[in-house]
């Protein structure tokens, strides 16, 4: 049996696996002959097959034996962890049969770099890098520029990015002063190595310690435990020693790794330990909870951390910002993968880890003040991947949630955010939604494109420059994934028409330049009106735009249905007007999937496809007729539109089945890219029996939990004052934890999936209520109390009580603005 390779272990900044690596670091354990002997460099040659059943996995410990080839049988056991900034590996090398074999550990430390470029060409470049070796202190610190992802950046930007440097330093716990070192370039059979050199540069660089077996007089395997300490930096290695070195002082405090462990395993249990679950004991139960568990885990490493602590300034930080090659201070992130993440996952960060929401979002901010726009998909730096300007939708739902300019109460919420930093964010939202990127009336924007500035919203120009003639789409003809643009640009004017009714109407008012021009040329005006509201102008948009694209007479058979075909669907338009083909202009999906993608207008999407009954089909149609794709998130919301269309039966029904289809507690566990969290968010959501089908809308649709009983302590967010009514007067406020209980009973729902009736807080929704539960209801805790049964019941419209769910309380699933919501803000 083959139990598969290794060949070495990797500290990676890469987030996704279609994403480039950046200023990684790499440790390799290896056996050669006698004290001088080979160091295999080469990535093939270095493969180490896994000794079966020897592979254990943990959030705290990852551990395995491999067989080191042609040593005589010499193997080494691993053990890896890692705290925030430092690796750390324990090497426990075994020699064989044959006594000249010695151990030894590489540090790779530049290597050749293959880049993608679209659509199908591979370039191999060779970054640039430097070693260091200290021998009296048992130090190897080096650096490499390898920024793959460098190609992609913005043109604005690209000689700032080109400075990019990482830094790494290792530190031994075993003296390699007397048994060896030195540096290597070139890999494989052209390897040069010279030995006992301190330092080196250049390309397919590395660097090497060895050491030996202790002697023995006895017939017995000899072995020996190296620990391998090795901490990173994007400033400077004088950082990275002092990251290696906080780390041991006020973490972690020696080689031992099983204290690296522990606090490792304290962190994660600080976020996964916040969920208690009660099932019937049954297998399947038993999966469901390892999947749901895994999913927390995995959905709470995104965005990631790379501030870095001040020497000299005790609990500071500081960055290194490639927008602009420049040290500064403050919190910073990397891995916004927003296009995916905005639908739930920023949700779920929002309610477990609201510590980090103020910091994630400066780094926002921060990107803007030194790129000049909000992230789309920052890896390292922009890189134009994805469509739509979702940062504005981060934005909205933070605020909506409480993460803003405060209340005046007395013990009211605090405030988040400064008011420079709240008119930086308006500022920020502004220009997405009203300015289009260089080049927009014949850059194409695809996805991958080289030499080109921030794509933004790429075809923003065509609206304003067609409005008179009743144009709202981006042009197919001019931009890729014209529809998903269109569609996706308009929910986003409804996250900012939504923040500026959350921002104090004066940053509002003296912040929003040309919207007098623009709101004039959205209502097709010529009169010398100066009085236009921004809320009003978004949210008209929002509106209106994503159904320039709907084709009432775009169909398609009711195959899987049967019965009358399928009719409305979205479709690409030419600048002039005309249709485009049908399966043009889409970002990872198709007519199908996007003829959904009107969260925030829910209500008029069910009248354009006939009504309640008819749109239900339709969606029957998308699932049975195999045009549905889960592996991409624009359908991670389907399932929940039927019970907006009074079918809550049918989203029980489907959420079950995507669960069992899509996850499982394998290495394959998931259908597809986990894309930073989102694929596991929509799990520990749907798993807990609700879903924020429009993320800025403050609620969620309600689904059908997995479990029988599920207890989250949810943390006390920042902008809570401990004499917040709120934690001094809440029956759910849990002193002994500083934590909001939110409590969700459903007996039986491990065998049962459908719902017979909810309370919620004591709050009975009724059959023909719509099935939604509000984020105000459980942001400080509460009581979800669901009964469920193994038939579909009436609940929620059951299977099409179509008479009894209205238009006017689909469209509460969205945020729709009148004059009133405004005032505060009149005149804007």
């Amino acid at each position: 049996m083959n139990n598969g390779t290794i060949r070495g272990f990797m500290g990676t900044r890469q987030p996704a696996i279609w994403m480039g690596e950046s200023a990684w670091a790499a440790v390799v354990p290896g056996i050669s002959s006698g004290s001088d002997g080979d160091i295999l460099t080469g990535f093939e040659e270095r493969a180490m097959p896994k000794i079966a059943g020897t592979e254990k996995f943990g959030v705290g410990l990852y551990s395995v034996e491999l067989v080191i080839p042609e040593s005589g049988g010499s193997t080494v056991e691993v053990l890896m962890s890692a705290s925030s900034r430092v690796g750390h590996l324990q090497f426990t090398f075994k020699q064989g049969s044959e006594s000249q074999f010695q151990p030894y550990i590489f540090l790779p430390t530049t290597r050749p770099s293959t880049i993608f470029h679209n659509p199908n060409t591979f370039e191999i470049t060779y970054p640039n890098g430097t070693v260091q070796i200290s021998p009296s202190t048992s130090e190897i610190c080096g650096s490499n520029t390898e920024m793959q992802d460098f190609i992609l950046a913005p043109n604005s930007i690209k000689d700032a990015a080109s400075h990019f440097t990482g830094w790494y330093c290792a530190t031994f716990d075993t003296s390699f002063n007397d048994t060896g070192y030195g540096i290597t370039v070139g890999s494989g059979d052209s390897t040069m190595r010279t030995e006992r050199a301190e330092s080196g540069s250049g390309e397919e660089l590395g660097a090497y310690a060895r050491f030996q077996f202790p002697s023995s007089n006895g017939t017995e395997n000899k072995s020996m435990t190296v620990n391998v300490r090795i901490a990173t930096s994007l400033i400077s290695v004088d950082q990275a020693k002092y990251n290696l070195n906080a780390d041991s002082e006020n973490e972690i405090g020696s080689f031992n790794i099983q204290d690296t462990q522990s606090v490792t395993e304290n962190a994660w249990a600080e976020k996964v330990g916040r969920f208690q679950v009660e099932t019937d004991g049954s297998s399947d139960s038993e999966e469901k909870l390892a999947v749901f568990m895994t999913g927390v885990f995995h959905a709470m490493q995104y965005p990631y951390e790379v501030h870095e602590p001040i020497p000299t300034t005790p609990n500071s930080q500081q960055y290194y910002s490639a927008y602009d090659n420049t040290i500064h201070e403050g919190e910073s992130y990397s891995g916004y993968s927003i296009w995916d993440t905005y639908r739930a996952e920023w949700a779920l960060l929002i309610l477990l880890a609201p510590e980090r929401i103020p910091g994630m979002i400066r780094s926002m901010l921060q990107d803007f003040e030194e790129g000049g726009w909000l992230p789309m998909w920052k890896n390292m730096i922009e890189t134009n991947i994805m469509v739509g300007t979702h940062a504005d939708s981060l934005l909205a739902e933070a605020v909506l949630k409480g993460f803003g300019a405060g209340s005046a109460e007395e013990n009211g919420i605090q405030t988040t955010f400064t008011t420079d930093e709240l008119t930086t964010m308006w500022k920020a939202a502004w220009k997405d939604a009203s300015v289009p990127p260089v080049g927009d009336s014949n850059v194409v924007y695809s996805d991958r494109e080289e030499d080109v500035d921030y794509e933004v919203r790429a075809g923003l120009s065509t609206f304003f420059e067609q409005y008179s003639a009743g144009y709202g789409w981006v042009a197919n003809d001019i931009h890729s994934e014209s529809v998903s643009r269109t569609l996706d640009y308009a929910y986003d004017d409804h996250a900012v028409a939504l923040l500026s009714t959350l921002i104090p109407g004066e940053i509002v008012q003296g912040n929003t330049p040309n919207l007098d021009e623009i709101a004039a040329g959205f209502y097709n005006s010529s009169s010398a009106n100066t009085n236009y509201n921004v809320t009003s102008l978004l949210n008209d948009r929002s509106l209106a735009n994503p159904w320039t694209v709907w084709n009432d007479t775009a169909s398609a058979p009711a195959l899987a249905t049967g019965g009358e075909d399928i009719k409305g669907f979205v479709q690409a338009r030419q600048q002039n007007g005309d249709w485009a083909a049908t399966t043009d202009g889409f970002t990872e999906g198709d007519r199908w999937v996007y003829s959904f993608a009107f969260v925030h207008d829910v209500a008029e999407l069910v009248e354009r496809r006939g009504g309640n009954e008819s749109f239900v089909k339709s969606l029957n149609e998308f699932y049975d007729g195999g045009w549905v794709d889960f592996t991409n998130e624009p359908a991670h919301h389907t399932p929940y539109l039927y019970a907006l269309a009074g079918a809550a039966s049918y989203t029980q029904e489907r959420v079950r089945e995507i669960a069992k289809s899509n996850y499982n507690n394998t290495p394959n566990g998931l259908s597809g890219n986990e894309d930073c969290g989102q694929m596991s968010a929509w799990y520990v959501f749907s798993a807990m029996g609700f879903y924020p089908v429009n993320p800025v809308s403050g609620v969620y649709v309600v689904g059908s939990p997995f479990f029988s009983s599920l207890n989250v302590s949810i943390p006390v967010p920042p902008f809570i004052p401990p004499s917040h009514p709120s934690i001094t007067s809440n029956s759910f406020y849990n002193s002994t934890t500083n934590s909001y209980d939110l409590r969700i009973l459903a007996p039986g729902a491990e065998s049962k999936p459908y719902v017979k009736s909810l309370k919620v807080n004591g709050r009975v929704i009724g059959d023909k209520e719509e099935p939604l539960i509000s984020h105000e209801e459980i942001r400080f805790g509460g009581l979800i109390e669901f009964e469920m049964s193994d038939k579909a019941e009436r609940w929620g419209g059951g299977r099409g009580a179509w008479a009894e769910i209205t238009s006017d309380a689909r469209r509460s699933s969205g945020v729709v603005f009148n004059d009133q919501s405004r005032s505060s803000i009149a005149g804007v």
